[in-house]
This record gives structure tokens, C-alpha cells and sequence, in this order.
């Protein structure tokens, strides 16, 4: 969530990032409309303070003039407080209306693009930060997209997953199976070696934790909802890692906090059908191995910059060919500030497949979490907070198939043979 003071302080410049996200006019006007009721709840909160004041100095004066004998003045003013005290009762419920109100309008503004995003409404516009290189692989006619191979050596069953929950809900098995698990366990160990934390964390969080990251009130339609408990079903780790540190108030030392956690991700993606959702392209379940830093406010973007780099050594030890998009202002996230994609080429399909995501949220989901530290002068700050993909698994799975096949099976990159134990699927 913007902080409230931005409203005021620079107007223009919340008008300009809402406008780079395709705001309309009429979308822009909630601007005023947060001003107009912050700037009423300012005057309430003062006349709230001043009618507060007033009746604990009479309550004062109504105890010294019972001890002074004066039983009439003191059972006159008596009233006067009660008249006080209405009023207040009558305020602070107005009080409790605006800031109701304020919040509801706050929580639909999305976050302000970083000045480094490219305008634009859509992926279309999405700049290519990095393109690959070299020539992209040609597999020819015969290649074939990874859910045949996946039929081929028996790796995943898309029917029986189907059957036991529904479309979008792949089973993996036999060396379908230990390939996902050792992508796994190579990520969380690259993780760990570069100072990432590693946590095992709940897969359902509550509605706080969903709010705190910007996930609710924005997402509520692709995640999974426990109605009965008020849980939701993950849709990535960020969740749950980034809510550690709600409410946490830390010292500027901490700085960098890195953290990392592999789970199971669930996602609604209703509405959407065809060649370009086929097998592992777009699936209800899926599993990642998700990098989280909380870091100080002057050196997030060299942080995000590090980050890159890191799913990027990912991808290369994979010998995967792959791009680095940034996303455009109608392309990005609701709760970020600046966003770099992943693609990686698949060759059997002859198409990119995003498999990661690296943002910055700066300050939009330490407002709402409360995560903050003190500077050196002891007043609490605001942190930033970062987070991405490294990586997900189904989408990288895909394009191991695809671009590792070859006429005597699939060959495992090396940097993964240690986990697979073998070196070819045949």
C-alpha cells in the first residue's frame, strides 16, 4: 500500500506512476478523493484530541471542587462532561467512518512504477532487457513438445492427475518424479550457498498474511479460498517468507535478510483454454523454489540487480536459452515497482515460457506488513522488500524436455547429475 504522506507530498508523482499503469481519469480521481478524506480525518483526529483534553481537565476540576465542598458547581459540570463526552462518542465513530473509508480507497491504488519502467498496457510492450546471444536451438520437424515426451517415458499423466482432482493437476512419476525433486534440491542448495535462510513454511496462510503482501484485495479471484477456516491456499512462497517479518521492527545491521522456502504454489487461472496452455504451460498446481530479501531502501536495486543475476546462473548451469524482459506499466504486478521476466525458448513449441519473476516492491508491502527498522537516528523506517522465482519447476521441466531431446532420450544438464543420479532418460 502507497504510504498516505506520498498523497500530499507528491501528488504529481502518484499521478504520473498511476498513469504509466493506465490509470483512466476517472480511476485517478480516487487521488482526491484518498486527499479529501485524509485531510477530513486530520481535522477529526484534532478535534478529537482538543474535546479529550477538555474533559479530562474538567473530570481534573470536578474532583477538586467535590474536595473543596462545592457539591453544586462540581454536579453542573458534571453535565458539562457528559455533553463532552457525547460528542466524542459521536466523533469518534465519524473518525472510525473516514478512516474505513480512506482505507478502502487506499487498498485499490496498485503500486507506483519504478522511473526504469517502460510505458505500455500490455505484455506486448514489455522491453527486452536481455535477449539471448546466441542462435536459438532448431530441433526440426521431429521434435517433439514435452507432454509427448512426458507420454513417451512415462514421466507425467495428465489424465490420471485429472482424475483424482481435475484439469490443471499433472502427477508426476518414476523419473518424472526424482527430475522435479532434484530441480528442487539444486535450487535450495544454490540458494543456500548464495546466503539465502532456508525455511519450510505452511502452505495455507491466513487473511493477514495474504493483505500484507498485496495478494488480497487484488488476487482474490486466482487463489484458493478455505471458506470454513478464512485460509488461503499459497499462490507462491513469497507469501508466507515475506510475512516473517510482518509486524518486526529490526536494526539497520540486519540488512541484507535473505531467505528462501520450496512449496507447492496453487493458482485458479480460470479462463483460459488451448495449444498455448497445453500440459506444463499453465497448470493449477505447480512447484517453485521462491528467493525473498528484506533490504535497506538505499540498496534495493542493486539487490534486485544480484537477484537477476542469480536466477540468470540458474538458467545458464541448465544450459537452458533464455531472455530477461522488463515489464511494462500495464504488465506489472499490483504490489510491485519494477519486474524483470524470465523466458526461456521453447524449442519444441518455437515459443518463450516465463519461468521467473523478479521484483522490487519497495516500500508497497512493508506499509502493509509493518516491517521496518531503525536508523541511525532510532526512528523507524520503512524497509524494501524483494522477491523471486528461482525457479519454478513445471515450466523448467517443460523446456529440460523439449531442448535436451534428443534421438537416444533426454540428456541431463551435468550441473544436475548429482541430484538425478543418472544422466539420460531413455
Amino acid at each position: 500500500m502507497l504510504e498516505i504522506r506520498k498523497f500530499h507530498e507528491e501528488k504529481d508523482a502518484v499521478l504520473t506512476g498511476l498513469r504509466k499503469r493506465n490509470f483512466s481519469k476517472e480511476q485517478l480521481s480516487l487521488v482526491d478523493d484518498i486527499i479529501r478524506l485524509d485531510l477530513t480525518r486530520k481535522s477529526q483526529q484534532t478535534e478529537l484530541d482538543q474535546l479529550l483534553a477538555q474533559r479530562n481537565s474538567k473530570s481534573k476540576e470536578i474532583g477538586q471542587l467535590f474536595q473543596s465542598g462545592k457539591a453544586a458547581e462540581a454536579n453542573a459540570m458534571k453535565q458539562e462532561v457528559q455533553t463532552i463526552k457525547d460528542q466524542v462518542d459521536q466523533l469518534e465513530k465519524g473518525y472510525a467512518d473516514t478512516q474505513y473509508q480512506l482505507q478502502e480507497l487506499m487498498v485499490q491504488l496498485p503500486n507506483l512504477p519504478h522511473e526504469s519502467v517502460p510505458a505500455g498496457s500490455s505484455e506486448e510492450d514489455n522491453e527486452v532487457y536481455q535477449d539471448w546471444a546466441d542462435e536459438l536451438p532448431d530441433l526440426g520437424p521431429e521434435a517433439l513438445p514435452h507432454w509427448e515426451l512426458a507420454d513417451k517415458y512415462g514421466l507425467i499423466d495428465f489424465q490420471l492427475g485429472a482424475k483424482i482432482t481435475g484439469a490443471g493437476f499433472p502427477l508426476f512419476r518414476a523419473k518424472g518424479s526424482q527430475l522435479k525433486r532434484a530441480l528442487i534440491n539444486f535450487f535450495l542448495a544454490e540458494a543456500n550457498a548464495a546466503g539465502y535462510e532456508e525455511m519450510s513454511v505452511p502452505h495455507v496462510v491466513n487473511a493477514d498474511s495474504a493483505y500484507g503482501t498485496g495478494s488480497l484485495p487484488d488476487k482474490e479471484g486466482q487463489m484458493y479460498h478455505i471458506e470454513k477456516d478464512e485460509l488461503y491456499l499459497i499462490p507462491t512462497a513469497e507469501v508466507p517468507v515475506t510475512n516473517v517479518y510482518r509486524d518486526v521492527i529490526m536494526s539497520a545491521t540486519d540488512f541484507p535478510v535473505k531467505m528462501t522456502a520450496y512449496t507447492p504454489c496453487f493458482r485458479r487461472e480460470a479462463g483460459s483454454y488451448g495449444a498455448h496452455v497445453k500440459g506444463l504451460n499453465r497448470v493449477h498446481q505447480f512447484d517453485k523454489v521462491e528467493i525473498v530479501q528484506i533490504q535497506h531502501p538505499e540498496k534495493s536495486h542493486d539487490t534486485l540487480m544480484e537477484m537477476l543475476r542469480h536466477v540468470e546462473g540458474l538458467l545458464q548451469k541448465l544450459k537452458l536459452p533464455y531472455r530477461i524482459l522488463r515489464l511494462c506499466g500495464g504488465d506489472l504486478t499490483f504490489a510491485s515497482a519494477l519486474t524483470f521476466d524470465f523466458e526461456v525458448w521453447s524449442a519444441a513449441q518455437k515459443r518463450w515460457l516465463e519461468v521467473s519473476s523478479v521484483s522490487n516492491f519497495e516500500t508497497f508491502q512493508s506499509h502493509r506488513l509493518k516491517c521496518r527498522y531503525r536508523d541511525e537516528e532510532g526512528k523507524t523506517q520503512l524497509a524494501h522488500t524483494l522477491n523471486g522465482s528461482a525457479l519454478a519447476l513445471e515450466r523448467i521441466v517443460a523446456c529440460l524436455l523439449e531442448n535436451h531431446q534428443t534421438a537416444d532420450g533426454i540428456v541431463i544438464p551435468q550441473a544436475l547429475v548429482n541430484y538425478t543420479g543418472w544422466e539420460r532418460i531413455d
